[in-house]
């Protein structure tokens, strides 16, 4: 069977390759919203980030795959043929992505930086394009690869170290045999 070697193959690898893209564009998209917003990059700016980013962390490893992942899937499927090639399946994959957790990003983050009140569909208008513009570029070029990469180190460990361990019971047997 011919799997693909930059994707997750299991549960456990899909786990690490979610953590990697959440993590990276948690950091990514939140440090730059809360630079925006502030105006500068100082110590206390630096302290609020590492302080929200865990929050953030969690509310994005709930909604990508419980949510936007699912409804990014059936778009995918319906936007794609199975004959088309893994990258394009994959750049429908990051654009639906993207477009859903920008959207719910965008208000979800602007509510635990400045509260519910009237100004926050204000600044959802404000944020929204210029969030998905730029998570849809870190996405694509940087994160997103970065983990495909990961994937690709992993498999290539896990053929190697199975290769090994049949040829290690292939010379065994044909010791016993001898």
């Amino acid at each position: 069977m011919n799997q693909e070697a930059r994707l997750p193959r299991n549960g456990k690898e899909g786990a690490l390759y979610g953590a990697i893209i959440c993590t990276l564009t948690v950091l990514f998209m939140s440090s730059i919203n809360i630079i925006l917003g502030v105006g500068e990059f100082n110590g206390e700016v630096a302290l609020t980030i590492l302080k929200v980013f865990p929050i953030i962390w969690v509310i994005v490893m709930i909604i990508e795959p419980v949510v936007i992942g699912r409804i990014a899937e059936k778009l995918t499927a319906t936007f794609t043929q199975p004959t088309d090639s893994f990258n394009a399946k994959i750049l429908f994959r990051i654009l639906f992505t993207v477009l859903g957790m920008s959207f719910c990003m965008t208000f979800i983050g602007d509510m635990i930086g400045n509260g519910l009140s009237s100004q926050t569909f204000n600044h959802f208008l404000a944020n929204w394009p210029r969030n998905f513009l730029i998570a849809l570029f870190a996405e694509s070029i940087l994160i997103q690869p970065f983990a495909r990469f990961v994937m690709v180190k992993l498999h290539a460990s896990q053929d190697k170290k199975k290769s090994s361990a049949a040829g290690v019971t292939i010379h065994g047997l044909s010791e016993q045999k001898s």
